[in-house]
């Protein structure tokens, strides 16, 4: 099974963006392996994201999703070439129904899709981003507890180490590389959840996996990798090679996220 995650950065856009040179997000849907792709930041309400994909899901793809609660903002979706089984939101009431979380059953496996909010440090917008996390931990550990084979992929808005940002040094008070924030994410992992990229890349900088739209981030390699793969410990064993999609030069990119592949026999 190959599952691939990708922050959209609109779902609307990213169609529409290299469409005349074939190379948006319907193009590279149509050209890659993966059985299941993870979306987040679609942007789109059911409707909206349906017509938008509707050329993929007239090709077989199997389309569940989390529409935003404020328009314009956030959304998740799985797409899955093997039958959806089951579709679970998050359990939150402040959450559930904010399009930042969704999983499925399919082929066997449970996959979710994350978006966690950007945040800001020293601000009310941190202090949701972190009882997102919070209510995040506590869905993982209850599947973790199921002894299910589970994925959950997304957008963590997370750099987890030095190795995972190149300028580090200049973000260490900003959302995103706060001690609390990756301290959590070490909690996670300590817990039985498996960072598969890092552990098929390990002692590594990256592989980044988003850049800033400004300057010359992207052509000097100068970003983040905040999206992840976290696998339980049976799914994560199976794991035999990650690659982040990285498109071959800036004016080819179709969001400002590449999408992150992991092969599992």
């Amino acid at each position: 099974m190959i599952v691939t995650t990708v922050n959209v950065n609109g779902v609307r856009a990213a169609v529409r963006q290299r469409s005349a040179e074939n190379l948006g997000l319907l193009a590279w849907l149509v050209g890659s392996a993966a059985d299941v792709v993870c979306l987040q930041e679609t942007r789109a309400d059911d409707e909206q994201l349906r017509t938008a994909l509707a050329p993929a899901v007239a090709d077989g793809w199997r389309l569940a999703a989390a529409s935003p609660h404020l328009k314009g903002r956030s959304g998740v979706a799985v797409l899955s070439r093997h039958p959806v089984t089951a579709v679970r939101l998050m359990e939150s009431d402040e959450f559930g129904e904010h399009g930042r979380y969704i999983e499925v059953d399919t082929a066997g496996v449970t996959v979710a899709s994350v978006y966690m909010q950007t945040g800001e440090a020293g601000t009310d917008r941190q202090l949701e981003k972190e009882r997102f996390m919070a209510a995040l931990a506590q869905r993982m550990a209850a599947m973790s507890d199921d002894g299910r084979e589970a994925v959950v992929c997304g957008d963590w808005n997370i750099a987890h180490t030095e190795n995972d940002i190149k300028n580090w040094r200049g973000n260490v008070k900003k959302s995103g590389f706060l001690p609390g924030e990756r301290q959590w994410l070490s909690e996670l992992l300590d817990s039985g959840w498996v960072d598969v990229v890092r552990v098929l890349h390990p002692d590594v900088a990256g592989p980044y996996s988003w850049w800033s739209w400004r300057g010359r981030a992207f052509d000097n390699d100068a970003g983040w990798r905040i999206d992840y793969q976290l696998a339980t410990r049976p799914l994560a064993a199976r794991a035999r090679a990650a690659r982040v999609e990285r498109a071959d030069a800036y004016a080819l990119r179709w969001s400002d996220h590449a999408p992150v592949t992991v092969e599992y026999s």
